[in-house]
C-alpha cells in the first residue's frame, strides 16, 4: 500500500532510509536544516519541504531520525505534532534513551497521535542498501501497521515490546558490540606484541569461540577482511562518537536501574575518551589505535 511519509532528519543515515521508501512506492516528503542533505534526497526523489511542519501535515506516518532525545522531544512539542492530522503514526528511528523514548510515546498521545520507537542498527551501509535491523517498541495494532513501511528501508524487524522497548534492545545490542570491539582490538594488540601475524590470529578466531561480528565484519585491522573500515584509513561506518553517544545512553541506563554492567562502563569510559578530537570521526574500529599506543606500538 502507498503512504504519504513526512521524513524529518535526512542525514547519513535518513537520507538513504528516504529513498528507499521512494523506491518502494511511498510518497515521501522530507525535511532537512541542512541544505546539502535536502538537495540529495530530493536527487533520490524526497519532494523536500520548506519546513519540518510542511513534511508531516499531509502525511499518514512519520519518520524522524534525529541526533539525540533532546532534539527528538523539542521536534514533537515544537510543531511536528500540531501540524501532524489526527491520528498519524509517528515513528522515531533515532537512537535516544530510554526514558526519552517513553516521553516522545507520551508526548504524541497526549496530541492524538500513534507513536512508535524503532532505531535501526546496520549502519550507513545498512541504510542505502535496505538492509538495517529495526527494534521496534510499539503496541501490537501499530506495529502490525508499521513493520511493512520498515520493511521497505531493512531486512529484519523485530518487536521487541511496548514502547521504549525497541531503544532498551538498541543500547543492549551496542554495549555488546563496544565491548566486543574492544576485546577483539585487545586481542589482536596481544598477538601482535607476541609475534603473531594477524591474519593467523583472524584464521583462527574467525573460525572458532572468538568468533564475533567485530572480528569477521569489521575487523580492525587491515587484510582480513578487506570490506572492513581499517583498509581505508578507518573512514567511517559508525563512527567512533556515535559508539560513544549509545555506550553512554547504555552506562545511564545501567547506573539508573542499579545494574553492575562494568564492562559496559569501562567500553563507555574507554570510548567517551577515544571519541573527543579526531577519533570521532573515525569508525569505531579505530579505537585499536589507541590501544596500540597505550603498548606502545
Amino acid at each position: 500500500m502507498t503512504l504519504a511519509i513526512g521524513f524529518v532528519g535526512l542525514g547519513n543515515m535518513g537520507g538513504p532510509m528516504a529513498a528507499n521508501l521512494v523506491k518502494a512506492g511511498h510518497r515521501v516528503t522530507g525535511f532537512d536544516l541542512v541544505p546539502q542533505a535536502l538537495e540529495q534526497a530530493a536527487a533520490a526523489g524526497v519532494r523536500a519541504a520548506d519546513s519540518a511542519a510542511e513534511a508531516v501535515a499531509e502525511a499518514d506516518l512519520v519518520i524522524t531520525m534525529l541526533p539525540a532525545g533532546r532534539h527528538v522531544l523539542a521536534a514533537y512539542d515544537g510543531g511536528l505534532l500540531a501540524a501532524a492530522r489526527p491520528g498519524t503514526l509517528f515513528v522515531d528511528c533515532s537512537t535516544i534513551d530510554v526514558a526519552d523514548a517513553r516521553a516522545a510515546n507520551a508526548l504524541a498521545v497526549a496530541a492524538g497521535h500513534r507513536a512508535v520507537d524503532a532505531p535501526v542498527s546496520g549502519g550507513v551501509v545498512g541504510a542505502t542498501g535496505a538492509s538495517l535491523t529495526f527494534m521496534v517498541g510499539a503496541g501490537e495494532a501499530d506495529f502490525a501497521t508499521v513493520e511493512p513501511v520498515l520493511a521497505a528501508m531493512g531486512r529484519k524487524v523485530v518487536h521487541c515490546g511496548p514502547a521504549g522497548a525497541g531503544q532498551a534492545a538498541k543500547i543492549c545490542n551496542n554495549m555488546i558490540l563496544g565491548i566486543s570491539m574492544i576485546a577483539v582490538s585487545e586481542a589482536f594488540v596481544l598477538g601482535e606484541s607476541l609475534g603473531l601475524s594477524n591474519q593467523a590470529l583472524f584464521d583462527v578466531a574467525s573460525t572458532a569461540s572468538g568468533q564475533c561480528w567485530a572480528l569477521t565484519s569489521n575487523c580492525p585491522v587491515p587484510g582480513p577482511v578487506p570490506a572492513s573500515p581499517a583498509n581505508r584509513d578507518y573512514a567511517a561506518g559508525f563512527a567512533a562518537a556515535l559508539m560513544a553517544k549509545d555506550l553512554g545512553l547504555a552506562a545511564n541506563a545501567a547506573k539508573a536501574g542499579g545494574v553492575p554492567a562494568e564492562l559496559g562502563l569501562k567500553a563507555a569510559e574507554l570510548f567517551a575518551e577515544f571519541a573527543q578530537g579526531q577519533g570521532g570521526a573515525l569508525d569505531f574500529s579505530a579505537i585499536v589505535t589507541t590501544l596500540r599506543k597505550e603498548n606502545g606500538q
